[in-house]
Formats: structure tokens, C-alpha cells, sequence
């Protein structure tokens, strides 16, 4: 459209230099320095023809602006050196003015900009303060925009276009039943998992050539994201103290955790103060879990040291990839395995229909988008719950007729070896993030059948007690093996085995005595399911939500709440109920019952200990995902078994694949094509949410400000005019 709208243009400017205000000052390389934000303005005449006018750059400022590559140079503080990478101005066309904009020399396209009416006179005002050197030559006025092909936004628009496609009520997808053990549908799952290896490895990359550091502003405190590096640093010498310099006036303070005390301490120049690391005992220790650092960052300091002198210390978000690589693969196979127990007819329309739902719902993109070392314990925690659950889920499968299988005479044979490393990963929550361990109760409904003939009044036979005494030392040893070394671990730091550190946070509040207000949990609690989108009219077309409390508590701008952000939820309140028999016939109620449960006890000592908190939602969000996609096929019609195992066997799985020559309305009725209509727009809400959400300035580690050149690319997919 800018091409064609701009088809005629004359591109000759009226005038060959810009009027430029007394505000602006040319430098030697060819840059404008900004003296005064009041006149720093660059005026040029317009003949009409065009409704766009050009910024041209200035090439002599930085070698990497004429280049147009693809990361920009950071944003330059107020009268520092170098050119500003992205510059906020605004145009007055014969004083009628535009909002303002942001331009990035790293952006071609985003160089040109639209005139709101045909005028004569065209003022671009440079909104950037005193002191800022501004990489720009010239302002042209008349100019014609070029063709440009967009391989990003053609790539999504046919990524939309596949997702609309597959997930169509008609199409083939619905129409091929689930089947493990088919050798093209484990293909097309290598072909996936490959894919997220390839994403992974693009990270891992960008990490290791961008790593995470510290810095200090005077009179401020010390931000230093290596933090699990430190921990592990201190783990490999023998410590379980971080070996940070403390200041002798933090250490004699009556009260450290005192805000306004440590606060009149920085203003006397008194650092480094480290934020977010716990004080105790006049020594800096770290309050996150401490496996990460055993089982990442000290195997790779030790490796490396191999080669370098001393070892290099592992990006925080490298291991944030590589976490998160394990959550997508093991996240994708427990879904799978859910969809098998509670739907084993059920299409792979609806097995990835759930992928999306549970990719969303667990708020795996926040994670992803953030990738410092906060990240880093709900990561691990939240692999290690999947993996756990995806072993005690296949207990009972067809592992359990194996020879190491543990026999009942009145109940289903269970796997020990799948009991012992689910039991192993649950508990190694204890030392990533603890509340995580909430999902050792998700064991009483999956293994209710062998835990019932322990009950009194049950004739459990001989064979039975063995059973049950073997089950419960695959379950039980492993957890102790794993916490009974972390509550040590504990108690020589902070002299209490449950003790992990936190209230000895250096944070905004003092921790030791916090606790969010009573009155403010019900308001927490509501942000955190119901908190409403808030619609913008420019990219990314969504904002940060107020969400005001009665008294003060830690608030993280959010763009909406977890039933906003994925909006497929609410089949999960619809569908329970019509669910609940069938869910029954396959054991999987109160399993369902269970995660939901857990995900509100969550919620609740979220709300307590931590107040409003998108990284939180992490906690809850996937568990209530996973309810969700137990329920998800009585809603699309594919649990029409009646509970009793059929389906189990390839040939009963292949009886239920409809034939791919008959057309789709022999197998379908129209309220189960409104169903599949819905769940595909909900998910589709939910992804192009999670995708928006990525860009909304406000948030923390926004990209307005971390990496304006990618906003500034993906920005510009959506410009038409």
C-alpha cells in the first residue's frame, strides 16, 4: 500500500538541506546533537505528491548503521557517545501533528513515515533530551516508498494460514487417530522436536555472544544476573556462601533489610549492595534452588576449565534454552500421553489443538521472552514436573507387563522404574523452586487403585503387601535421596532445614516482615484469573493492565490475567461437568480434580508470599492447562468409548481412524463442527496473544527498550498505510 499510494511521487525535495531548529547542532561526522528539546525540530517543503516523507541517516556516525544489520547497537544514554540507535520524534504537517514514533536506523522501512493530510510545510520534532546525538542526515519530503517483499510477515501469515488449515473441522487431521507406535507419526514428532532443537541452538548461540553481566548506577544498587554462576562458583571451592564483596557499613547495619536504611546507605556512597541476593550473617548467599547451579553451572565452569584457565562461567541464558528445550519435549510427550489415557480414539487435530493450549496456558512464552537467571528455577521445576508426571503416567501403561513390573491381585501392575524416576523428579523441585513439589499429590489419584487395598477393612492378599511395600520404597527412597542432601544444605546456611533464604532477600520490601495484606488477596487472586485484556489501536494492539490494590503489594505490569491470556480455559468451566463420567471410566477424575486443586493452593501462596506476578502464573497456569486438555475431547466428540479400554490396541486405534477418501460431513455432525470452530479460534486467540503480549511496552525486559530494532521489524509487518 505505501508503494502504491506513493506511486507518483515527485521525490524531489523543495528545499536540498533541512530549516533545522536552533534546538539541533550538526556534528562532524554528520550527526545532530540535541541542545534544546524545545527547538530541535528539521523542517523541509512538500509539493504535494506524496503522502510519505523519507529520514535519511547519517552513514558516518557508527560503521554498524549504514549496514542495516540485524541487532542494532543498544540505546545510548542521555550525552554519552556514540548515535542513538532508535529515536522517538513526531511530525506537524502545516501544524497539524501526528502521535510519535520511533525510528530505528537498523530498520529501512521504518525511515519513512506517513503524513496524516497533504500539506506544504512538514516539521519532524526530535523528542529525545539535551545531550543526545541523533544519527540523521536530512529529512526528504516527497518520497516513494519501495516494493519491499517481507519474508517475516509472508512467513506469518502462512504459519496462520497451516494452524487455520490443519485445525479446520474438516480437515485430514481430524480424520487420523493417535497411534505412539506408528512410525510416520513418531517422524513427524522427531521433525518437531528437531525444530525446537534448531530454535534452542539459535539462543544458545545468541546467548554465549550476548551474556548476561553487572552493572551499577551511582548511588543505586549493584544488578549483578550471574547469580547462578556465582552459586556454582561457590559450590566447586566448598562454600555455601557467594563470594561477593560486602561493604562494612551494610554488614554493622542494625537492619539490613530495612529499605529507607539501606537506601540512606547508598545515598553516603556505600557499595556494592546486591539486589535480589539474600544478606545473612554478614555474607551474600543465593535464595534459588540450588541444583541448577550443581547440575549446569558447575559441570560447564569445570569442563571448560579444561581448555581455559580458570573455566568460563555458563550464560544464565543458555541455561534457560536448554531448560526450556527439555519443557517443550517432555511438556509435548506428557500431553500425549494424557490424550491417550483420558481419549485413546482421539485425533491428532485434537492432540495438537492441546500442545498449542498447554504452550500457552503454562505461559512457556514468558519464560522464553525473559531468559535471565529469574527465569532459570521455574524452568527447572517446571521440566522436572513434567517428566515427572510423564513417568508416573506411563506406570500403569503397557511398561507395567514388563518382567520389572510390581503385580496386584486387585489392582492394575505399575512399573517401578517409572514410580522411581517420576518420585526422583518431583522431589528435585525441593531444590529449583519448592512449590512445585505440590505435584507429589498428584500421585494419591493416579495410583488410587493399588493405594486403596492398603485401606483398613481391604483383604489385601499377600502378593498385594509386597506390592505396595515395593511401590512405596520406589517412591519414597528416591525423594529422600534427592531432599535429604538439600535440607542439609539449608540447615548449615540459615540453620533450619526449610529454610531456602528469602525472607533475607534484598528486594523492594523487607521480606523478614512482609506479607501481602489480607485485603489485597481477593483483588490478587481475581487479577491473577480475570485481570482483561486492554486493546490498543497501534502495534502491538495491546497495553500493561493497571491492576490497583487497596494497600501496597508487589504488582508486575501484566497484560491480562490467565484465563485472558488463554482464553481456551474457559472450556475447561464448561466442559467438567459433561466430562466427569467419562474421566471416571478411564480413572482420570480425580486426577483432573487434583490439578485444579493444586493449581488454586498455588495461586493462593503465590497471592501470600509474592503479591501479583506474571512469572508466577508459571506455578499454576499448566497445571490448569492440563485439566483443561483432559476435558478437551468430550467437547469435540472423540471420547465416545465407553471407558472400558477399548482403543488401547493398534487394531481398535486403527478402526477408529475414519476413512481419508469418505468426505468430512459423513463423520461429523454440526454442533461438533461449531465445537471444533470454537476450541480452533480460542487457541488461535491464545497464540496471537501470546505473540503480541512479547512487544507491549511497559513490561519488564521490554523490547521497546532491550531490542528495538526486532520491534521495530515486527512493527512494521503490521503497516498498511
Amino acid at each position: 500500500m505505501p508503494f502504491w499510494s506513493s506511486f507518483g511521487a515527485s521525490t524531489d525535495s523543495a528545499s536540498a538541506l533541512n530549516e533545522m531548529g536552533p534546538g539541533l547542532s550538526r556534528q562532524d561526522d554528520g550527526t545532530l546533537r540535541v541542545t534544546d528539546q524545545a527547538g530541535a525540530y528539521l523542517r523541509v517543503r512538500s509539493d504535494g505528491s506524496s503522502p510519505y516523507v523519507r529520514v535519511d541517516p547519517s552513514t558516518a556516525a557508527t560503521p554498524g548503521l549504514a549496514s542495516h544489520t540485524r541487532h542494532a547497537a543498544p540505546r545510548k544514554a542521555s550525552g554519552s557517545s556514540g548515535p542513538l540507535a532508535s529515536v522517538h520524534v513526531r511530525m506537524d504537517v502545516d501544524g497539524k501533528a501526528t502521535s510519535s514514533k520511533t525510528l530505528s536506523t537498523a530498520v529501512p522501512q521504518s525511515l519513512y513515515l506517513a503524513m496524516p493530510c497533504r500539506g506544504r510545510t512538514v516539521t519532524l520534532w526530535v523528542e529525545e533530551p539535551a545531550g543526545s546525538d541523533i544519527p540523521f542526515l536530512a529529512v526528504r519530503a516527497n518520497a516513494k516508498v519501495p516494493f519491499r517483499f517481507e519474508t517475516g510477515r509472508v512467513a506469518a501469515m502462512l504459519l496462520v494460514a497451516l494452524l487455520v488449515a490443519a485445525w479446520w473441522p474438516g480437515s485430514r487431521l481430524w480424520r487420523i487417530g493417535l497411534d505412539t507406535s506408528s512410525v510416520r507419526q513418531r517422524a513427524a514428532f522427531l521433525v518437531f522436536a528437531l525444530a525446537l532443537v534448531a530454535l534452542a541452538a539459535s539462543r544458545v548461540v545468541s546467548a554465549f555472544a550476548n551474556p548476561s553481566g553487572s552493572f551499577h548506577a551511582p548511588g543505586g544498587y549493584t544488578y549483578d544476573f550471574n547469580q547462578y554462576g556465582h552459586l556454582a562458583d561457590s559450590l566447586i571451592a566448598g562454600r555455601t556462601t557467594i563470594d561477593l564483596p560486602v561493604p562494612q557499613e551494610l554488614a554493622r547495619a542494625a537492619d539490613p533489610y530495612d529499605p529507607q536504611a539501606r537506601e540512606a546507605l547508598l545515598a553516603h556512597g556505600v557499595s556494592p549492595i546486591y539486589w535480589d541476593y539474600a544478606f545473612h550473617g554478614g555474607h551474600w548467599y543465593s535464595y534459588f534452588g540450588v541444583l541448577p547451579a550443581l547440575l549446569l553451572f558447575a559441570p560447564f565452569r569445570i569442563v571448560t576449565s579444561w581448555f581455559v584457565p580458570g573455566g568460563r562461567m555458563l550464560p544464565a541464558g543458555v541455561a534457560v534454552a536448554l531448560l526450556l528445550l527439555g519443557v517443550a519435549a517432555f511438556g509435548s510427550l506428557l500431553v500425549i500421553r494424557l490424550i491417550g489415557r483420558v481419549a485413546p480414539r482421539a485425533s491428532l487435530a485434537t492432540v495438537s489443538l492441546a500442545l498449542a493450549l498447554v504452550a500457552v496456558g503454562s505461559n512457556a512464552g514468558y519464560l522464553a521472552f525473559r531468559m535471565n537467571f529469574y527465569v532459570i528455577p521455574f524452568a527447572a521445576s517446571l521440566l522436572l514436573s513434567t517428566m515427572g508426571l510423564w513417568f508416573w503416567l506411563g506406570a500403569a501403561g503397557p511398561a507395567s507387563r514388563r518382567r520389572h513390573a510390581l503385580v496386584f491381585d486387585g489392582a492394575p501392575p505399575l512399573s517401578w522404574p517409572h514410580l522411581t524416576a517420576g518420585a526422583l523428579c518431583v522431589a528435585a523441585n525441593f531444590g529449583c523452586r519448592p512449590t512445585f513439589v505440590l505435584v507429589a499429590l498428584l500421585a494419591l489419584p493416579l495410583f488410587w487403585p493399588q493405594i486403596r487395598l492398603a485401606l483398613p477393612g481391604r483383604q489385601a492378599t499377600r502378593r498385594d503387601v509386597r506390592s505396595i511395600v515395593a511401590a512405596c520404597c520406589a517412591m519414597l527412597l528416591p525423594a529422600l535421596v534427592v531432599v535429604a542432601p538439600l535440607m542439609a544444605y539449608n540447615q548449615v546456611r540459615f540453620g533450619s532445614p526449610l529454610d531456602f533464604g528469602e525472607r533475607y532477600q534484598i528486594t523492594v520490601a523487607d521480606m523478614t516482615r512482609h506479607h501481602t495484606p489480607l485485603a489485597d488477596l481477593p483483588a490478587v487472586i481475581g487479577y491473577y484469573l480475570f485481570l482483561p485484556l486492554r486493546a490498543t489501536h497501534a502495534f502491538p494492539f495491546l497495553s500493561i493492565d493497571p491492576a490497583p490494590l487497596p494497600s501496597w503489594s508487589y504488582v508486575e505490569p501484566m497484560v491480562g490475567g490467565l484465563v485472558a491470556l488463554c482464553p481456551a480455559l474457559v472450556c475447561l468451566l464448561a466442559l467438567l461437568p459433561r466430562a466427569r463420567r467419562r474421566l471416571r471410566g478411564h480413572g482420570m477424575l480425580g486426577f483432573v480434580w487434583t490439578l485444579l486443586a493444586s493449581a488454586v493452593a498455588l495461586m493462593i501462596l503465590d497471592a501470600m508470599k509474592g503479591g501479583l506476578g506474571w512469572r508466577y502464573m508459571v506455578d499454576f497456569g499448566w497445571l490448569a492447562s492440563l485439566a483443561t486438555v483432559a476435558t478437551l475431547p468430550s467437547l469435540l466428540g472423540e471420547d465416545a468409548d465407553d471407558g472400558s479400554g477399548a482403543g488401547d490396541e493398534p487394531q481398535d486405534r486403527a478402526l477408529a481412524t475414519a476413512s481419508l477418501r469418505e468426505p468430512w460431513w459423513a463423520h461429523i455432525g454440526w454442533l461438533r463442527y461449531l465445537a471444533r470452530l470454537l476450541v480452533m479460534a480460542l487457541v488461535l486467540a491464545g497464540l496471537a496473544i501470546a505473540f503480541m503480549a512479547l512487544f507491549v511496552p511497559g513490561r519488564d525486559d521490554a523490547l521497546t527498550g532491550t531490542d528495538p530494532t526486532l520491534f521495530e521489524r515486527v512493527q512494521d509487518w503490521f503497516r498498511i498505510v
